[in-house]
């Protein structure tokens, strides 16, 4: 009788942990979060990826758009102020202030309508190019 229970025992010991592994497989696969991703989802999955792969901006025209919005949003000034602080913490975005102010320039003339009110708000920030982007909208 030793011997059936050791039987017994060691068949329980062997058969019962692939027993809870298979029934647990296939819990796992009844609930809701295991059904197949709709289309929609697939199609977000995509766009992700998809954005993923984008390049990201370069730092000045981060600054660049930033600065176009405040300017927008406030007045040249606060931009053209902006401008120089950030080329003043970061030296390496000094090669492209002469654009980002001429930009704003013309930002500038296009939210104020004449480039006389525009040019109110001209500083010698990389070199006049702020005027320079206000006289090239005329």
């Amino acid at each position: 009788m030793n011997q059936a229970a050791r039987r017994i025992g060691r068949t329980l010991a062997l058969v019962l942990p692939v027993v809870l592994v298979l029934s647990g497989t296939l819990a796992v696969t009844r609930v809701p979060w295991a059904v197949q991703p709709s289309e929609a989802q697939m199609l977000t999955a995509a766009a992700e990826e998809e954005a993923s792969r984008t390049p990201a901006s370069a730092p000045h025209e981060v600054l660049q758009e930033k600065l176009l919005v405040q300017l927008q949003e406030e007045n040249p000034g606060v931009a053209l102020t902006n401008l120089q602080r950030s080329v003043e913490r970061r030296p390496s975005l000094a090669q492209h202030c002469a654009g980002i102010a001429r930009e704003l320039g013309k930002a500038a003339v296009q939210k104020y309508g004449t480039p006389e009110r525009a040019q109110r708000f001209s500083r010698p920030v990389c070199d006049t190019s702020f005027a320079s982007g206000v006289a090239d909208s005329r």
